[in-house]
């Protein structure tokens, strides 16, 4: 019969292999003398020292391993930054829980260069004194989307909460009832308009929406009316809004501002895959007080939000006190400053913002990078093909827009898909793929060249 874990615990041959362990000390000193500062080293000894006393006292310790280098593994692993690269092989083109928007070239150059030392962040160069962050970029956004001014902030909820404040703190914020939407991170509409200190006041219902709904709810004590993308779901069937147009031409009728949240900042024109976003430049046109938008979504830069409209809402936004709270930071100024650059020429835009590259990705592209993943693995010894799947725009964007396109479809045997899945996230770098159907599909959208073979060496090397 064996013995359970109490019993061995009182082995006298397992308490001696307890008491053979060395000390912190004995252990980390080895680490020292290779160069490893104090505290990192003894942490590591502990770890080891700790995982060792469980695994003895478990009767699964295997000796063949040895302490020292069990602590080596530990320091290594507490060395090692937490936020690192990932290859991103789910197709999911902006994917929040990977960082969204890869960043174009010259954004990561500008973003290094403003870090590599001081910046005229807040100096005017020219006249030699003290000037403001937001004159980097405020400019070159009234330049792309044709608005009288420009403000930006770190996201684009926090946009949102300061032009709800800056227009209509204290006073009644109007907003369809279809509109009151919860989005990533337990984002909701009605707790935002809540915490800038305005009065929500709901029109409509959650299908329907008329024009005749908003006037009846306009009156003197009416601050603003907030129109909020649907970002991450679609309504279909008996379903009415009210567009951008007619509604900005009844609340300027009332004299009434309009802040219009349109989510993912689909900037770039002509893109026929952005078709279902609303675009920031007929928001502006239409006559919005206030559009906010993001910057790491479909726009394809660092995380900001972006607010760019009539020049008497936004100098309202700008002077109010939150304004300093929710400020965007240095480098995310310089990598925003450089992707807008590329939005100059959309040409270049669609050439060198990798969102944008990536939604537009032909299919003798996509099959070349699939092609090569398979031959690679294949290669190695691995069963792979190529098969159709369709990727995601994601960020919350374009929920119904299916990119379909070739793909890798990696056949686990018997690992298994999901047991796979959980060794090429542990790879270095760490490999984020799909599982379907029991297959482990890598998708080249969401790759380059030099990633599709670094991912496609990942998976030989866990069969290895």
């Amino acid at each position: 019969m064996a013995r359970s874990a109490g019993s061995r615990a009182s082995d006298p041959e397992l308490r001696e292999r307890l008491r053979a362990l060395p000390s912190v000390e004995e252990l980390a000193a080895p680490l020292r003398a290779d160069g490893a500062s104090a505290g990192l080293a003894v942490r590591a000894a502990r770890a080891a020292i700790e995982a060792r006393r469980e695994a003895i006292s478990a009767g699964r310790a295997d000796d063949a391993v040895g302490l020292e280098d069990e602590a080596r593994a530990a320091l290594a692993a507490a060395s090692r930054l937490r936020l690192r690269p990932v290859l991103n092989a789910t197709g999911v083109i902006v994917h929040t829980n990977l960082g969204r928007a890869p960043l174009p070239s010259m954004a990561i150059d500008a973003a290094r260069e403003v870090a590599r030392g001081y910046s005229n962040l807040e100096y005017d160069l020219d006249a030699g004194r003290r000037g403001s962050r937001q004159d980097h970029v405020d400019e070159l956004l009234r330049e792309l989307t044709g608005a009288a001014g420009a403000l930006v902030v770190n996201n684009c909820a926090a946009a949102v909460l300061l032009a709800a404040a800056a227009l209509a703190g204290g006073r009644e914020l109007v907003v369809s009832r279809g509109q009151l939407v919860e989005i990533g991170g337990s984002f909701r509409v009605p707790d935002v308009v809540a915490q800038s200190g305005a009065r929500l006041v709901e029109v409509g219902t959650t299908n329907r929406t008329r024009l005749s709904d908003y006037e009846r709810a306009l009156g003197p004590e009416t601050g603003a009316v907030l129109r909020a993308h649907p970002s991450n779901f679609r309504t279909v069937g008996f379903v009415q809004e009210v567009e951008i147009e007619a509604l900005c031409e009844l609340a300027s009728s009332r004299g009434v501002p309009v802040i219009d949240d349109v989510g993912s900042g689909a900037l770039a024109e002509g893109i026929p895959e952005l078709a279902d976003e609303p675009a920031v430049l007929r928001s502006v046109t239409a006559g919005c007080a206030v559009v906010c938008f993001s910057g790491d979504k479909l726009l394809g830069g660092p995380q900001a939000g972006l607010m760019v409209g009539a020049r008497e809402a936004i100098e309202r936004c700008r002077s109010h006190p939150l304004a300093r709270a929710v400020r965007v930071d240095k480098l995310s100024l310089a990598a925003l400053e450089a992707t807008l650059q590329h939005y100059r020429d959309p040409a270049a835009a669609r050439r060198e913002v990798p969102v944008l590259r990536m939604l537009t990705a032909g299919e003798s592209e996509l099959a070349a990078r699939a092609e090569l993943m398979r031959e690679a693995i294949v290669a190695g010894g691995v069963d792979a093909r190529v098969i159709r799947a369709s990727a995601k725009a994601g960020g919350g964007a374009l929920p119904l827009l299916e990119l379909e396109g070739p793909v890798c479809a990696v056949d686990p045997g018997a690992v298994g898909a999901d047991e796979l899945a959980r060794r090429l996230r542990a790879s270095d770098p760490p490999v984020v793929g799909r599982v379907r159907e029991g297959w482990l599909l890598l998708d080249p959208r969401t790759l380059d060249d030099d990633g599709a073979g670094l991912a496609a060496a990942a998976v030989v090397g866990v069969f290895g």
